[in-house]
C-alpha cells in the first residue's frame, strides 16, 4: 500500500486539488476484505489518506474489467507514446522526472481529443477549479515496533538497517515508505535508509557508529560498516597518511566526528586546506574546522521609545578636569576619619 499511497499524493499535489472520487480495484493491498456487492473492509491507511484528501472511495465489482478499461487503456497509449523505444535510467527518481517533463510537453503541445480548439493543458487549467482544493501531503507511513540490537541492527522485512548508536537496547519506531525507511525514538529521526527489498540484505550508515569508534578506533579499519564507505578524495588522503603513524586511527576518528557537527562538505575542505600545508594532524583539521565556522550574528534589539535619551551624553574627557582639587580647597570630612569626598559639580558631569 505505500506505493498506491505514494503515487496518489504525488498526482494530488501535481494536480493542485484531489478528485472527489476514487475508484480503487480489489488488489490485496487496498481491500482487506470483500462483502455483498459494493461494500469492503478496505485497508485502514488507504481510508486515511481518503479522509485527509476528501475522496470518497468507491470500489469497483470484483472480475468486471469493462469498469476500468479506459485506465487499461491509457497504459498502452502512454507505453506507446513515450516508451518506445525503451529509454534506460540510473533511478526512479531520474525516470519519473523524465517522464513527467515529456507528459508536460505533450499536453502543452496536442490537443484535446474531444476538444479540439484546446490543448490538453487548457482543458485541465479551465477544470483544475473543480478538484477538491488540495490541503497538503499525507503522510502515509506504515509504522511498525523493532528492538534495536547490539549491532546498532534493526531487522525488517527479512533485512537488517543501522540506526545511531545512541538507540542500542530500546524501541524505535520503523516507519516505512514506498522508497525509504525511517526508524524513530523519542521524537527524532535514529536512522534513515532507502528501502531495499530482497532477503538478508544489511544497510550500514557509517555515522551511526561515529560514537563506536571512540572506544574502537580499529575498527575503522576493518569494522563492516566502514569498508564500503566512499569519503571524498581529500578525507581519504588524510586518513592513508594517518594509518602509517600511532595513533593514527584516533585522530581519524577525531576528524570523522566532525561531520556530525559540521557536515562532510566542510570536512573535505578542511582536509584539503591541511593537505595544501604538508599537514594531516587532527589538531590542524579541526582547528580549520573552528576557523570557518561563522559566529550567530548579533540580535537587533529595538530600543522602546521610553528608554530613549532625549539628551544624548557628550564625549568629552575634559570634563573630569572639575573634579581635581586646587591648593587652596579643604575637604569635608567623611565619617570618623575625618577625609574623604571630593567637590562635584552637576553641571559639569
Amino acid at each position: 500500500m505505500p506505493n498506491g499511497v505514494r503515487r496518489a499524493r504525488q498526482a494530488f499535489a501535481f494536480f493542485e486539488g484531489a478528485c472527489a472520487r476514487g475508484i480503487y480495484d480489489n488488489v490485496k493491498t487496498a481491500v482487506d476484505a470483500i462483502f455483498v456487492g459494493k461494500d469492503r473492509a478496505h485497508n485502514r491507511r488507504l481510508q486515511q489518506m481518503c479522509g485527509h484528501y476528501l475522496v470518497d472511495l468507491v470500489a469497483c465489482t470484483p472480475a468486471s474489467g469493462w469498469e476500468k478499461g479506459q485506465v487499461e487503456h491509457q497504459v498502452g497509449v502512454i507505453r506507446r507514446r513515450f516508451f518506445v523505444p525503451w529509454p534506460k535510467f540510473k533511478s526512479y527518481a531520474e525516470l519519473n522526472a523524465w517522464l513527467e517533463d515529456r507528459c508536460l510537453a505533450y499536453a502543452r503541445t496536442n490537443m484535446h481529443p474531444e476538444m479540439r480548439d484546446r490543448t490538453i493543458w487548457e482543458v485541465l487549467e479551465e477544470e483544475r477549479p473543480s478538484l477538491v482544493p488540495y490541503v497538503g501531503s499525507f503522510d502515509g507511513f506504515h509504522a511498525v515496533s523493532a528492538s534495536v540490537s547490539k549491532t546498532c541492527l534493526v531487522r525488517f522485512d527479512k533485512n537488517r538497517c543501522s540506526v545511531d548508536a545512541l538507540a542500542v537496547g530500546r524501541l524505535v519506531e520503523i516507519r516505512t515508505y514506498a522508497d525509504r525507511l525511517e526508524c524513530w525514538q523519542d521524537g527524532r529521526i535514529a536512522g534513515s535508509h532507502e528501502r531495499v527489498f530482497g532477503r538478508n540484505n544489511t544497510v550500514y550508515d557509517p555515522l551511526h557508529y561515529i560514537s563506536v569508534l571512540a572506544r574502537k578506533p580499529g575498527a575503522l579499519r576493518n569494522g563492516a560498516p566502514f569498508k564500503q564507505w566512499d569519503l571524498p578524495i581529500a578525507v581519504r588522503r588524510v586518513q592513508r597518511k594517518l594509518e602509517r603513524q600511532p595513533g593514527g586511527d584516533r585522530q581519524m576518528v577525531q576528524i570523522l566526528a566532525a561531520v556530525l557537527s559540521d557536515d562532510l562538505d566542510a570536512v573535505e575542505a578542511a582536509c584539503a586546506e591541511a593537505l595544501s600545508h604538508n599537514v594531516h594532524s587532527a589538531g590542524v583539521v579541526l582547528n580549520i574546522l573552528a576557523r570557518r565556522r561563522e559566529p550567530p550574528p548579533p540580535l537587533t534589539i529595538a530600543t522602546p521609545d521610553a528608554l530613549r535619551l532625549s539628551c544624548e551624553p557628550a564625549a568629552n574627557c575634559d570634563r573630569y578636569d572639575s573634579l581635581r582639587r586646587t591648593r587652596n580647597e579643604t575637604l569635608r570630612g567623611a565619617g570618623r576619619n575625618g577625609p574623604v569626598e571630593a567637590l562635584r559639580h552637576e553641571d559639569g558631569l
